[in-house]
């Protein structure tokens, strides 16, 4: 029997990270053989990562690959539309999370959630809470997750408990200059030239169930509007294409220049653009919307399309 120790499809550093570390601090609790997974592929900067510290990710997962006698426990994620497609939720046993929460399960289960800015940060802190002196390996690819879930500490999800993981971890890591580490995340996050127009709608995306479903798909990067004029139609057209084949009835991609503190919507429909302006007032130009230093999709663009969308 395993206890599979999972984040969410599409997984981000921080996801693949979570699965990781809490399935370190699973073994502190003596939970029976916890296994740290990824249920997709990982993305260029996730990849980055690993190589730069000559570490392996966690293993790629399906539903088939659990057993009826495994349990699993979520990392970095709670919401049904997060979880691994054909996943029995009769088996989660555990949430370990940093995001809003939406349940329903037949029975109790353990939940640890709190309002960090990183998953990481929550795994730092249980470790601290036990006084865990956490391996330098694990630290760095910590680090490294806490660094690009708070976008370099800058995002407006970042809180005090981030900055001192950030700090610590750097410590037992024995890396001394964070900006550097942080300008190389960030390089690695901004290199898409090898995506096509839908991977990079779909890099780092999230389906929302607001009473309609609205899939928000985020791209953090250097080159804001490089990006939003040699690649818009494609990008337009690739909006078209998933929300048919996805089902959503609004997608919306929001383009971070990480350096800038900046964030553009991109749209492709009139529902769309009324929802945005709705959300963010302003004026929607050639299917962008400005809406400025905001750069967190679950602090800053989820709540105001959620509360336009209710109002």
């Amino acid at each position: 029997m395993k206890t599979y120790i999972i984040g969410h499809i599409k997984p981000d550093l921080d996801s693949v990270v979570a699965a990781l570390s809490f399935a370190e601090y699973c073994k502190l609790n003596q939970v029976e053989n916890p296994t740290p997974a990824t249920i997709d592929a990982i993305n260029p900067e996730t990849k980055f990562v690993f190589e730069k510290f000559g570490l392996t990710p966690p293993a790629v997962i399906s539903a088939s690959s659990i057993l009826p006698e495994d349990k699993v426990i979520l990392v970095d994620h709670n919401e049904a539309d997060q979880r691994l497609v054909g996943l029995n939720p009769e088996q989660i046993v555990g949430i370990y999370d940093h995001h809003k929460v939406n349940l329903n399960f037949s029975t109790p289960i353990e939940v640890c959630i709190m309002p960090f800015g990183s998953s990481n940060t929550v795994a730092w802190q249980l470790f601290e809470e036990v006084s865990f002196n956490i391996p330098p390996n694990l630290a760095k690819l910590m680090l490294c997750a806490v660094l690009s879930d708070t976008v370099g500490l800058k995002s407006s999800t970042t809180t005090a408990k981030d900055r001192q993981a950030v700090i610590e971890l750097a410590t037992v890591s024995d890396i001394s200059d964070i900006a550097d580490l942080t300008l190389e995340i960030f390089r690695a996050k901004s290199n898409v030239a090898s995506l096509s127009d839908e991977q990079v709608v779909l890099n780092d995306y999230k389906v929302f169930d607001f009473g309609k479903k609205v899939l928000i798909g985020q791209l953090e990067t250097v080159e804001q509007e490089i990006l939003l004029t040699s690649r818009k139609a494609g990008l337009l057209s690739a909006l078209q294409l998933i929300k048919e084949r996805e089902n959503v009835d609004f997608i919306i991609l929001a383009v971070t220049d990480i350096l800038k503190i900046n964030t553009k919507l991109l749209v492709d429909g009139a529902g769309e653009i009324d929802l945005i302006k709705k959300a963010f007032g302003g004026t929607v130009v050639e299917n962008i919307l400005d809406i400025g230093p905001k750069m967190s999709r679950k602090k800053d663009i989820s709540p105001a399309i959620e509360k336009a969308l209710t109002q």
